[in-house]
């Protein structure tokens, strides 16, 4: 005797014909998205944590590891904004003014260089090329040395100069690359006709190639803005004075090692950092997946 819910087969004078169970696929959707639910909070757990920590007094932070506040101290909020030399607002600002420079340094200069490693036609092209490639497996602390010398020697030190300046002149390889891969899918022929019609390279880069390297342009801008947003170690290598100071350097400024360091303002304050992150990832995802899913790197 079989079931409607058992896997059974029916023999007849066609192919034979398997049923199978109505509940198997349901349930095993059901366990994958268990799984990856639970993995999910596993990764997000140190994140809610330092959440809820800055919500709690400084002498409970550590003893309770759970993500369940006793109570709700607000005015670590309040208190971290003014901890240090200046109101934590400036330190944001000055992270912000590095990061606008940063993104339109990239977009400029990496699009260029993209554009001519792309279309133009120019002795030791791959030569160039395979250069460009290889410099993204440089390290910085190989090069933070020689340009801290040369930083030092025009000036620049305790400026925005050597974190920005260097951005204007294409020196992100990764970026050239997505570009010269995006702008590899476009078809030539739109080149073509637009020659025909009299344009030279910089019209058909500014009015042609430009328009159609918007999904590029977003992801640029996006990597570009989270990873100068968070850099520590150049930061701290060309800014030395408090007023200078951006958010990665302001929060390490809470340690102090000659007294209690006082944590529940300092997670205050990385929540506070991780705001902009958040907002820029979440109203950029879908140009920066599809960036990612058209230049080829998949």
């Amino acid at each position: 005797m079989t079931t409607p819910l058992a896997t059974e087969t029916i023999v007849t004078g066609r192919p034979t014909v398997r049923r199978r169970n109505p509940f198997r696929r349901p349930a095993t959707s059901l366990v994958r998205h268990v799984l990856l639910i639970a993995l999910a909070l596993a990764m997000l757990y140190p994140v809610i944590w330092m959440v809820v920590s800055s919500l709690r007094p400084n002498d409970e932070i550590f003893r309770d590891p759970s993500i369940v506040p006793d109570s709700f101290e607000v005015s670590n909020y309040v208190d971290g904004w003014n901890a240090l030399a200046f109101p934590f607002n400036v330190y944001m600002w000055n992270s912000a003014l590095i990061v606008i420079g940063c993104i339109i340094g990239n977009l400029v200069s990496c699009s260029l260089a993209a554009y001519a490693f792309a279309r133009l036609h120019f002795s030791g092209k791959r030569f160039w090329f395979a250069v460009m490639l290889l410099s993204i497996m440089l390290p910085i602390h190989v090069i933070i040395v020689p340009q801290y010398v040369l930083f030092s020697q025009l000036g620049w030190i305790n400026t925005f100069l050597p974190l920005i300046v260097p951005k204007l002149l294409a020196t992100d390889a990764f970026f050239i690359f997505l570009m010269v891969q995006f702008i590899r899918g476009i078809p030539k022929e739109l080149d073509e006709a637009a020659r025909i019609d009299g344009a030279g390279h910089p019209r058909i880069f500014l009015q042609i190639i430009l328009p159609l390297m918007v999904p590029a342009l977003a992801t640029t801008a996006i990597f570009t803005f989270i990873w100068t947003w968070n850099d520590f170690f150049s930061q701290l290598i060309f800014l030395t004075k408090p007023e200078l100071y951006t958010v990665p350097l302001a929060l390490r400024s809470f340690e102090d090692a000659q007294s209690t360091t006082n944590y529940a303002q300092m997670f205050a304050m990385s929540v506070v950092s991780l705001i902009p992150i958040f907002l820029i990832f979440l109203f950029g995802q879908k140009f920066l997946i599809k960036g990612i899913a058209t230049t080829g790197i998949k």
